[in-house]
């Protein structure tokens, strides 16, 4: 079986993704629901198995994984064009409003503001939900990877955070073996990713290069040692989002580049931003002592930051095709898919939940921004506004 892929241009990339960096509230694990329902179910750029199997891959390598799925899915759609156009316009959003948060003084503060902001994390309970939903009818159908989702909770339950993450996928890709192959088919259809062979090898020295060399090249450059702490930082961290910020604060408040209430400043305004949480180091680098800091610290950051991630990413794509059409891989892409539903459904409880839901009048919010957009079927920005506006009402009250 083959699937079509009809190709667009970087320009259409672009919009699609602006519109997703503006309105994409609620961490990496709300994004991969906003991709979903933006460029899968209703542009229909590729298949939900599809795009499942590429939401597993980026989810086993290092670096920010909606962003990686939003630059593979650019790279598909408009080849390096727009790949570029769909980073450039899902990251500019965040990163511009966290530079001017770092470059002013004023806080969002008021009843008003406050609520806006909690209603905007309660969004994100309705986004996760919606995308656990409609990926479990598809991903899930039967007993036995239904089973496999349900494992992926349990592995999360003891073992949280980007190690879980990983050992749920890989004891559903296990699982998937076990189960048997060929039961219903390909998985998603043939992908072809426009990488070479020789452009993955030369992205995966690169990264390695950075990553060993960097160091040593730096010297006493402030701007190549503010480069190789935050991309030593991109490169090591497993899960994206929240679990890059210890390894920030390691490299700049460690060394004194910047205060710990700066840093917690700069974190909580970056929960109430769309677009990816990795755009923290754009305020990060618009606040460092020693210069360069402002707008040249804050471009440097979030290169750095973001640049081991894609590196790696295009070091991976040409063999996934290929990987992916093997009746045995099929087997395991099916397992591991199922348990992508798990640990969609785990995030949902924690941290989304956990972190948005505080009472009975957030749990009513939440409830009808997923009736929005299942009963309703609004559009998320739509739903957004809503929440923000529901938030902020209940403040006052």
């Amino acid at each position: 079986m083959s699937e079509q892929q009809d190709k667009g241009s970087a320009g259409e990339v672009f919009i699609a993704f602006l519109k997703l960096g503006l309105t994409s509230f609620g961490g990496p694990i709300a994004h991969l629901g906003y991709f979903r329902d933006e460029l899968i179910t209703r542009r229909g750029w590729l298949s939900d198995h599809a795009y499942a199997d590429l939401v597993a891959l980026c989810q086993f390598l290092p670096g920010p994984a909606s962003s990686q799925v939003g630059f593979a899915l650019g790279l598909l759609r408009a080849g390096w064009g727009g790949a570029l156009a769909a980073f450039v316009a899902f990251t500019l959003p965040s990163a511009l409003i966290l530079f001017v948060f770092a470059t002013s003084a004023a806080f969002i503060s008021g009843p008003i503001g406050v609520g806006a902001l909690q209603g905007l994390k309660v969004v994100a309970v309705a986004i996760v939900a919606q995308a656990v939903w409609g990926m479990a009818r598809t991903l899930c159908p039967d007993r036995a990877r239904a089973s496999i989702a349900v494992a992926a909770v349990a592995v999360l339950a003891f073992v949280p955070g980007a190690a879980g993450m990983v050992a749920a996928i890989g004891m559903g890709a296990a699982a998937g073996l076990a189960v048997g192959r060929g039961a219903d088919g390909p998985v998603g259809g043939h992908v072809i990713m426009p990488v070479t062979r020789g452009q993955a090898g030369f992205a995966l020295v690169v990264f390695a290069a950075l990553l060993i060399l960097a160091p040593f090249l730096a010297g006493g450059a402030q701007a190549l040692v503010i480069f190789d702490g935050f991309y030593r930082a991109g490169a090591l961290v497993f899960g994206g989002g929240h679990v890059v910020l210890p390894l920030l604060q390691a490299e700049v408040v460690g060394p004194g580049w910047t205060s710990e209430d700066t840093f917690l400043a700069g974190y909580g305004a970056a929960q109430a931003v769309p677009g990816p949480l990795f755009t923290f180091a754009a305020y990060l680098g618009a606040t460092l002592g020693p210069e360069p800091n402002g707008a040249a610290g804050a471009a440097i950051a979030l290169i750095a930051v973001f640049l081991p991630g894609f590196l790696i990413l295009i070091g991976v794509l040409p063999f996934w095709d290929r990987f992916r059409s093997m009746a045995r891989a099929q087997s395991l892409m099916r397992g591991a898919n199922a348990a992508v539903v798990g640990v969609l459904g785990a995030a949902l409880y924690s941290p989304v939940f956990t972190s948005a839901v505080s009472d009975m009048h957030d749990f009513a919010l939440a409830i009808a921004c997923f009736v929005l957009l299942m009963a309703w079927k609004a559009p998320p920005w739509v739903v957004v506004l809503v929440a923000a506006a529901g938030g902020a009402g209940l403040s006052l009250l």
